[in-house]
Protein backbone atom coordinates (compact mmCIF):
# COMPACT_ATOMS: atom_id res chain seq x y z
CA UNK A 1 0.00 0.00 0.00
CA UNK A 2 2.96 2.46 0.28
CA UNK A 3 4.42 1.55 -2.44
CA UNK A 4 0.74 2.35 -4.49
CA UNK A 5 1.04 5.98 -2.20
CA UNK A 6 4.39 7.38 -3.28
CA UNK A 7 3.45 5.90 -6.82
CA UNK A 8 0.19 7.84 -6.64
CA UNK A 9 1.75 10.59 -5.21
CA UNK A 10 4.47 11.14 -8.02
CA UNK A 11 1.79 10.35 -10.63
CA UNK A 12 -0.23 13.33 -9.21
CA UNK A 13 2.76 15.82 -8.77
CA UNK A 14 3.68 14.93 -12.64
CA UNK A 15 -0.21 15.81 -13.53
CA UNK A 16 0.49 19.30 -12.08
CA UNK A 17 3.52 19.52 -13.94
CA UNK A 18 1.90 18.78 -16.78
CA UNK A 19 -0.80 21.03 -16.46
CA UNK A 20 1.37 23.93 -15.25
CA UNK A 21 3.03 23.24 -18.61
CA UNK A 22 -0.26 23.18 -20.67
CA UNK A 23 -0.78 26.75 -18.79
CA UNK A 24 2.59 28.06 -19.90
CA UNK A 25 2.18 26.78 -22.98
CA UNK A 26 -1.21 28.73 -23.87
CA UNK A 27 -3.65 26.10 -23.84
CA UNK A 28 -5.07 27.45 -20.35
CA UNK A 29 -8.18 25.54 -20.25
CA UNK A 30 -7.20 22.18 -20.70
CA UNK A 31 -4.14 23.23 -18.23
CA UNK A 32 -6.50 24.29 -15.95
CA UNK A 33 -8.85 20.90 -16.26
CA UNK A 34 -5.74 19.01 -15.23
CA UNK A 35 -4.30 20.56 -12.04
CA UNK A 36 -7.83 20.49 -10.80
CA UNK A 37 -8.28 16.71 -11.61
CA UNK A 38 -4.88 15.91 -9.94
CA UNK A 39 -5.80 18.19 -6.49
CA UNK A 40 -9.60 16.24 -6.33
CA UNK A 41 -7.18 13.38 -6.98
CA UNK A 42 -5.23 14.20 -4.10
CA UNK A 43 -7.95 15.33 -2.26
CA UNK A 44 -10.68 12.21 -2.44
CA UNK A 45 -8.03 9.48 -3.31
CA UNK A 46 -4.65 10.18 -1.91
CA UNK A 47 -5.59 11.56 1.30
CA UNK A 48 -7.82 8.86 3.08
CA UNK A 49 -5.88 6.41 1.91
CA UNK A 50 -2.48 8.01 3.44
CA UNK A 51 -5.19 8.40 6.72
CA UNK A 52 -6.35 4.64 6.64
CA UNK A 53 -2.47 3.89 6.36
CA UNK A 54 -1.25 5.66 8.83
CA UNK A 55 -3.89 4.83 11.91
CA UNK A 56 -3.89 1.01 11.27
CA UNK A 57 -3.51 -0.29 14.19
CA UNK A 58 -4.12 2.31 16.39
CA UNK A 59 -6.52 2.98 19.30
CA UNK A 60 -8.28 5.80 18.70
CA UNK A 61 -8.87 6.25 23.05
CA UNK A 62 -4.95 6.75 23.18
CA UNK A 63 -5.89 10.14 21.14
CA UNK A 64 -8.87 11.43 22.77
CA UNK A 65 -9.63 13.77 25.71
CA UNK A 66 -11.28 11.42 28.05
CA UNK A 67 -11.09 11.35 32.37
CA UNK A 68 -8.73 8.67 32.11
CA UNK A 69 -6.39 10.91 30.05
CA UNK A 70 -7.02 13.63 32.03
CA UNK A 71 -5.91 11.92 35.21
CA UNK A 72 -2.66 10.56 33.43
CA UNK A 73 -1.90 14.20 32.56
CA UNK A 74 -2.35 15.77 36.13
CA UNK A 75 -0.28 12.66 37.78
CA UNK A 76 2.44 13.09 35.48
CA UNK A 77 2.37 16.81 35.91
CA UNK A 78 1.85 17.66 32.56
CA UNK A 79 -0.93 20.98 32.53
Amino acid sequence: MKVFMKIFGIAILAAIAVGFYFRLSGDIATGDKIIGIAVLATSFILMPIFLVVRWRGKRLKDYTLSEENMKKMRDKGVD
